[in-house]
């Protein structure tokens, strides 16, 4: 059991924690206040219900189904585009960018585009769904695998939303919330690159 339950709670860290989309999108919802532990929430238990549907077998099935993988790629890229284009935005507006704003979004509109962030990006799949769900069927206690990965991912997303929440109000200056931002839509623009670019294929 221990074996299974610590090789899901270190593998699927190494999946997990990578600057990407996701992770970016949640620390800016930490930084900004808007709904942060609902957002890690969110975030974790997607991972969740991914890597054990994964090591239940869908991950075989998704991967002979390449059109859903298309859907998923380019709603993927117009999403984390549109992303990039309101960070660039609160860039050049740097009297927007504050870590409690006057107006905050509400939590349904946050819990929508946390879900398309996360469920529009087709390697969110191929990491969870299909290497991590091969990787746990193949454990002597595959339910251990699932909930040593999902450990990782709560105490992953948990620590970026808390880390965040202690670096806001040091951030009185608007400059460095103009290079958050900006590394940010980078980030955003990079994977959006590399979602309309890159081959789809679990091998």
């Amino acid at each position: 059991m221990w074996g299974s339950w610590l090789n899901g709670l270190f593998v699927g860290a190494g999946l997990i924690i990578a600057i990407g989309a996701q992770n970016a999108f949640v620390l800016q919802r930490g930084l900004m206040h808007e709904h942060p532990w609902w957002v890690a929430t969110v975030c974790a238990l997607c991972d969740l219900v991914l890597i054990g549907a994964g090591v239940l077998g869908l991950g075989a099935l998704l991967a002979s189904h390449a059109g859903l993988m298309q859907v998923a790629r380019w709603g993927g890229v117009a999403f984390l585009s549109w992303q990039a284009w309101q960070a660039w935005c609160r860039v050049r507006r740097p009297s927007s960018l504050k870590a409690d704003g006057e107006t905050r979004p509400r939590l349904w509109g946050v819990l929508m585009a946390t879900l398309a962030v996360t469920l529009l990006n087709p390697h969110v799949y191929l990491d969870t769904v299909i290497m991590l769900g091969a990787i746990g069927a193949q454990q002597a206690m595959p339910e251990a695998f699932v909930i040593g990965a999902a450990m990782a991912s709560f105490g992953w997303f948990y620590a970026l939303v808390g880390g965040a929440g202690w670096l806001a109000p040091r951030l009185a200056n608007p400059r460095a919330w103009q290079a958050i931002e900006g590394g940010i839509c980078a980030i955003l623009l990079l994977v959006a690159w590399q979602l309309a670019t890159a081959p789809l294929s679990a091998a």
